[in-house]
Protein backbone atom coordinates (compact mmCIF):
# COMPACT_ATOMS: atom_id res chain seq x y z
CA UNK A 1 0.00 0.00 0.00
CA UNK A 2 0.99 3.48 -0.74
CA UNK A 3 1.04 6.26 1.51
CA UNK A 4 -1.32 8.02 -0.06
CA UNK A 5 -3.48 5.46 0.19
CA UNK A 6 -2.66 4.95 4.16
CA UNK A 7 -3.08 8.84 4.57
CA UNK A 8 -6.16 8.44 2.76
CA UNK A 9 -8.02 5.56 4.59
CA UNK A 10 -6.59 7.31 7.84
CA UNK A 11 -8.35 10.66 6.99
CA UNK A 12 -12.19 8.34 6.31
CA UNK A 13 -11.51 6.53 9.41
CA UNK A 14 -10.47 10.15 11.30
CA UNK A 15 -13.84 11.67 9.88
CA UNK A 16 -15.92 8.41 11.09
CA UNK A 17 -14.21 9.20 14.59
CA UNK A 18 -15.33 12.69 14.47
CA UNK A 19 -18.33 11.96 13.20
CA UNK A 20 -19.34 9.23 15.76
CA UNK A 21 -17.74 11.64 18.89
CA UNK A 22 -20.01 14.44 17.48
CA UNK A 23 -23.44 12.22 16.94
CA UNK A 24 -23.15 9.62 20.06
CA UNK A 25 -20.44 11.26 22.59
CA UNK A 26 -20.97 14.63 21.85
CA UNK A 27 -24.12 15.61 23.07
CA UNK A 28 -24.44 13.19 26.49
CA UNK A 29 -21.16 15.45 27.67
CA UNK A 30 -22.43 18.85 26.48
CA UNK A 31 -25.65 17.93 28.37
CA UNK A 32 -23.59 16.81 31.35
CA UNK A 33 -21.72 20.07 31.59
CA UNK A 34 -24.85 22.20 31.03
CA UNK A 35 -26.98 20.49 33.95
CA UNK A 36 -23.36 20.82 35.85
CA UNK A 37 -23.80 24.40 34.64
CA UNK A 38 -27.11 24.69 35.61
CA UNK A 39 -26.71 23.13 39.09
CA UNK A 40 -23.97 25.61 40.11
CA UNK A 41 -25.86 28.42 38.82
CA UNK A 42 -28.66 27.30 40.95
CA UNK A 43 -26.78 26.24 44.11
CA UNK A 44 -24.93 30.06 43.52
CA UNK A 45 -28.26 31.46 43.37
CA UNK A 46 -29.17 29.25 46.36
CA UNK A 47 -26.74 30.63 48.52
CA UNK A 48 -27.30 34.13 47.30
CA UNK A 49 -30.68 33.58 48.63
CA UNK A 50 -29.56 31.93 51.76
CA UNK A 51 -26.57 34.90 52.29
CA UNK A 52 -29.82 37.57 52.16
CA UNK A 53 -32.20 35.38 54.25
CA UNK A 54 -29.49 35.20 57.02
CA UNK A 55 -28.72 39.02 56.86
CA UNK A 56 -32.70 39.53 57.10
CA UNK A 57 -32.45 36.82 59.93
CA UNK A 58 -29.53 38.37 61.65
CA UNK A 59 -31.31 42.11 61.20
CA UNK A 60 -34.77 40.85 63.15
CA UNK A 61 -32.31 38.88 66.24
CA UNK A 62 -30.28 42.11 66.75
CA UNK A 63 -33.87 44.07 66.82
CA UNK A 64 -35.30 41.46 69.22
CA UNK A 65 -31.95 41.57 71.04
CA UNK A 66 -32.27 45.52 71.49
CA UNK A 67 -36.24 45.00 72.41
CA UNK A 68 -34.96 42.81 74.94
CA UNK A 69 -32.71 45.02 76.54
CA UNK A 70 -35.07 47.86 76.33
CA UNK A 71 -37.70 45.57 77.95
CA UNK A 72 -35.11 44.27 80.35
CA UNK A 73 -34.12 48.40 81.07
CA UNK A 74 -37.33 49.49 81.64
CA UNK A 75 -38.24 46.43 83.83
CA UNK A 76 -34.77 47.83 85.85
CA UNK A 77 -36.28 51.57 85.96
CA UNK A 78 -39.53 49.90 87.15
CA UNK A 79 -38.23 47.73 90.01
CA UNK A 80 -35.82 50.41 91.36
CA UNK A 81 -39.24 52.65 91.11
CA UNK A 82 -40.78 50.47 93.11
CA UNK A 83 -38.26 49.61 95.51
CA UNK A 84 -37.48 53.48 96.00
CA UNK A 85 -41.57 53.71 96.52
CA UNK A 86 -41.70 51.22 99.11
CA UNK A 87 -38.84 52.73 100.77
CA UNK A 88 -40.55 55.74 101.37
CA UNK A 89 -44.13 54.40 101.85
CA UNK A 90 -41.89 52.43 104.75
CA UNK A 91 -40.08 55.71 105.87
CA UNK A 92 -44.00 57.30 106.30
CA UNK A 93 -45.21 54.59 107.86
CA UNK A 94 -41.98 54.35 110.38
CA UNK A 95 -42.44 58.20 111.40
CA UNK A 96 -46.24 57.32 111.80
CA UNK A 97 -45.18 54.52 114.30
CA UNK A 98 -42.91 56.48 115.69
CA UNK A 99 -45.31 59.52 116.15
CA UNK A 100 -48.27 56.89 117.42
CA UNK A 101 -45.66 55.90 119.79
CA UNK A 102 -44.40 59.19 120.81
CA UNK A 103 -48.20 60.18 121.37
CA UNK A 104 -48.54 57.30 123.11
CA UNK A 105 -45.69 57.73 125.30
CA UNK A 106 -46.58 61.21 126.40
CA UNK A 107 -50.34 60.38 126.94
CA UNK A 108 -49.28 57.76 129.82
CA UNK A 109 -46.51 60.09 131.07
CA UNK A 110 -49.38 62.96 131.28
CA UNK A 111 -51.65 60.22 133.20
CA UNK A 112 -48.85 59.40 135.15
CA UNK A 113 -48.06 62.93 135.94
CA UNK A 114 -52.13 62.93 136.55
CA UNK A 115 -51.77 60.17 138.41
CA UNK A 116 -48.89 61.16 141.14
CA UNK A 117 -50.49 64.61 141.43
CA UNK A 118 -53.46 62.79 142.68
CA UNK A 119 -51.45 60.38 145.01
CA UNK A 120 -49.40 63.77 145.99
CA UNK A 121 -52.93 65.29 146.88
CA UNK A 122 -53.76 62.52 149.08
CA UNK A 123 -50.48 62.55 151.04
CA UNK A 124 -50.86 65.98 151.77
CA UNK A 125 -54.41 65.88 152.47
CA UNK A 126 -53.40 63.17 155.33
CA UNK A 127 -50.58 64.97 156.22
CA UNK A 128 -52.88 68.11 156.36
CA UNK A 129 -55.15 65.95 158.73
CA UNK A 130 -52.11 65.05 160.96
CA UNK A 131 -51.12 68.35 161.18
CA UNK A 132 -54.59 70.13 162.26
CA UNK A 133 -54.77 66.77 164.33
CA UNK A 134 -51.24 67.72 166.00
CA UNK A 135 -52.03 71.45 166.48
CA UNK A 136 -55.88 70.58 167.77
CA UNK A 137 -54.41 67.60 169.98
CA UNK A 138 -57.56 65.67 169.15
CA UNK A 139 -58.08 63.53 166.63
CA UNK A 140 -59.96 64.57 163.18
CA UNK A 141 -62.49 61.84 161.84
CA UNK A 142 -61.98 62.32 157.54
CA UNK A 143 -65.28 60.48 157.17
CA UNK A 144 -66.76 63.73 159.09
CA UNK A 145 -64.80 66.41 157.52
CA UNK A 146 -64.72 64.82 154.01
CA UNK A 147 -66.27 67.79 152.62
CA UNK A 148 -63.74 69.98 154.04
CA UNK A 149 -60.52 67.17 152.51
CA UNK A 150 -61.91 67.51 149.14
CA UNK A 151 -62.07 71.35 149.01
CA UNK A 152 -58.25 71.24 150.41
CA UNK A 153 -57.84 68.73 147.88
CA UNK A 154 -58.60 70.85 144.95
CA UNK A 155 -56.98 73.97 146.68
CA UNK A 156 -53.42 71.38 146.42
Amino acid sequence: MSINATLFVQMIVFAILVWFTMKFVWPPIARALDERAQKIADGLAAADKAKSELAAANKRVEQELAATRNENAQRLADAERRGQAIIEEAKVRANDEGAKIIAAAKAEAEQQTIHAREALRDQVAQLAVKGAEQILRKEVNPAVHADLLARLKTEL
